[in-house]
């Protein structure tokens, strides 16, 4: 389905499979899913319903802001549902929507394929790094 391009590694996709009114549709949602929060709430919520606090204490350094506007941003798309319970003081909850936790196994599997290919992407930053240093090198020889 795939043929491979010219750079090592990098495989092209048929035209015939890109429809240029999709790819701002996928950026959009790129954007949200993608987010380094966005993944590490997700994967947290995962686990079931919690407080603000709690996904606060479990994502460490995370500001309260960015944890605001990264839950704000879930409920917005419809991934996350937010429950106030008229408690004193007042209990809110966070969960993940059907929507949200059909995320779940995607954003797994990215975090999986990041932690096992993390050592090859460190190595060829590694030596993509070091040719120009390399190269200038030779010409000054």
């Amino acid at each position: 389905m795939t043929e491979k391009n010219t750079q090592e590694g990098t495989s092209a996709i048929p035209g015939n499979l890109h429809v240029a009114g999709d790819c701002r549709a996928v950026s959009e949602v790129l954007a949200r899913v993608g987010d380094k929060w966005t993944v590490l709430v997700v994967s947290t919520l995962g686990d079931g319903a919690k407080r603000f606090n709690e996904l606060r204490r479990a994502l460490g350094s995370i500001s309260q802001r960015m944890l605001t506007l990264t839950l704000r941003g879930l409920e917005r798309d419809g991934l996350v549902t937010r429950t106030v319970y008229p408690t004193i003081p007042p209990r809110v909850d966070y969960a993940l929507t059907k929507l949200g936790r059909s995320l779940l196994e995607p954003v797994s599997e990215l975090g999986l394929w990041a932690r096992q290919n993390r050592p090859a992407i460190q190595e060829a930053r590694r030596k993509f790094d070091a040719a120009p240093a390399r190269i200038a090198a030779l010409k000054s020889a």
